[in-house]
């Protein structure tokens, strides 16, 4: 569902907005796909890694408006597994800003109390920039107010794939018992456990499809579509976004009301 909120939303400030959030409503897990930013910066005649480097200001608006209202995870799709298949300049860059982004902003996470975690098929990284994950993952490790899960490199179906061959290793290893296996059970060789699901997925510039993230994870995740480019996602369309999410009913395949004749 795109989120268009009612129009007598758009007169409202944002302290107004914030103030129609009930916090019994809120999600504890959203999950962002942040797409636009090459579009974004070739709409002002700028290079593409223009683009990434302002969406880096979204991702900070976003984590500390998260922390405000005490949603206790952000999961954000970096970079998937096809953008290798970018020119590689581009890749170089973007690798770049992530050791850039983690050097200079990991001090802020551990003064908020943000837990680092990288989810996906790491080895592809340069070593420069696992170096900077994994230094960031360890020095966030006690942090407890928020997980901030970052997929890079990272494809949905490849994670089940990955989760089938570690069970299967257990398996043969006697580990698990074959009559053992059920969701619950594969769900904890997922890359995300032991986090919740996703409650609200949004996915930013107008695209309506989840391209390959959390295909496990969204199972009944709330899906909100924006046409609003990444590097433009800031506070007011994150609070709309909520907003739309409060009023869905989530019945995860129940019937919550039944309409007698």
């Amino acid at each position: 569902m795109t989120h268009r909120l009612a129009s007598n939303l758009d007169q409202l400030s944002e302290q107004e907005l914030t103030a129609k959030l009930e916090p019994e409503l809120l999600p504890k897990h959203v999950a962002v796909i942040m797409d636009g930013n090459g579009r974004w910066a070739e709409l002002r005649g700028l290079p593409r890694i223009a683009g990434h480097r302002e969406g880096i200001n979204s991702v900070r608006e976003m984590i500390s408006q998260c922390l405000e209202l005490g949603i206790q995870a952000l999961t954000i799709y970096a970079f998937s597994q096809e953008n290798w298949n970018r020119p590689t300049q581009e890749i170089s860059a973007l690798m770049g800003l992530l050791e850039h982004y983690l050097s200079t902003e990991r001090a802020s996470l551990i003064e908020q109390r943000v837990r680092f975690q990288a989810i996906g098929r790491l080895e592809p990284l340069p070593r420069s920039a696992q170096h900077w994950v994994r230094t960031t993952e360890q020095e966030t490790a006690h942090c407890d107010r928020m997980v901030l899960t970052v997929a890079l490199s990272y494809s949905g179906r490849a994670e089940i794939a990955d989760a089938v061959k570690e069970l299967v290793a257990d398996v043969r290893a006697g580990v698990i018992q074959p009559d053992r296996i059920d969701e619950t059970l594969l769900q904890q060789y997922l890359y995300t456990h032991p986090l919740p699901d996703p409650d609200l997925l949004i996915r930013t510039s107008g695209e309506t499809r989840i391209s390959n993230f959390l295909l496990w994870q969204l199972a009944y995740t709330e899906l909100c579509f924006t046409p609003t480019l990444w590097p433009d996602f800031r506070r007011r369309e994150f609070l709309l976004a909520l907003l739309e999410y409060q009023k869905r009913e989530r019945r995860f395949g129940r019937v919550l009301s039944v309409v007698s004749s």
